[in-house]
């Protein structure tokens, strides 16, 4: 006969484990909203491609909404930083343009299902009409994107680098402008090829012809 000791006591709960990488999910996350938009992106789509299930993508990031702002939040600072290393590593205005344009591109074109263009643009800006918080998050991106070009600008025309009577700061706008048009037309799927031509264009626009060799 076995002796009974006492009651029995009741067994330690265990927390359950973590299954999932937050920053490994939430890029997951953010390439599914970069390629369906918001509205596109349904909770199953989300679930599939993070290997969450719905309560466990809530617990992690809130509902769908807050999900995709911390998905603009990793996109902008992951932007910032690229665009940052490109505008000051140094070099001419048209070195410089290039390097910042072939950049962004890197990112448009990474796209495992093809050009994706850029996230802001792609998925931001059909969400912006009706959630303002995007609009302001997309706005200002913009806006951070025509400072640094119009400093960029501005140094250039300071050490002569712009051809005679260019106007810097509207050159600027153009300039910050040709990453959105960039944007759209690769995920409208055009080629590297077509848009390393549009970029050419456009640096000879601003900076002047190349002297032939």
């Amino acid at each position: 006969m076995v002796q009974n000791s006492g009651p029995a006591e009741p067994a330690k709960r265990r927390g359950r484990p973590r299954g999932y990488d937050p920053e490994v999910a939430l890029g997951q996350a953010t390439a599914t909203f970069w390629n369906q938009g918001f509205a596109g992106a349904s909770l199953d789509d989300l679930s599939a491609a993070t290997g969450m299930n719905r309560p466990s993508l809530y617990g992690a990031f809130g509902d769908k909404q807050a999900l995709f702002h911390a998905a603009m939040d990793a996109y902008i600072a992951q932007s910032r930083a690229a665009m940052t290393q490109a505008f000051r590593a140094g070099g001419t205005l048209r070195q410089t343009l290039e390097r910042i344009y072939h950049a962004a591109l890197g990112r448009y074109l990474s796209g495992d299902v093809g050009g994706r263009g850029c996230f802001m643009i792609s998925a931001g800006l059909g969400q912006a009409v009706v959630d303002p918080a995007v609009r302001a998050v997309v706005a200002d991106g913009l806006h951070e994107l025509d400072r640094g070009f119009e400093q960029l600008l501005a140094r250039a025309e300071a050490k002569g680098e712009l051809p005679p009577g260019a106007d810097a700061a509207a050159l600027a706008r153009v300039a910050s402008g040709m990453l959105n048009a960039l944007s759209v037309r690769a995920r409208a799927g055009e080629t590297r090829a077509q848009l390393d031509a549009t970029i050419k264009a456009t640096l000879d626009l601003i900076c002047g012809p190349q002297a032939s060799e």
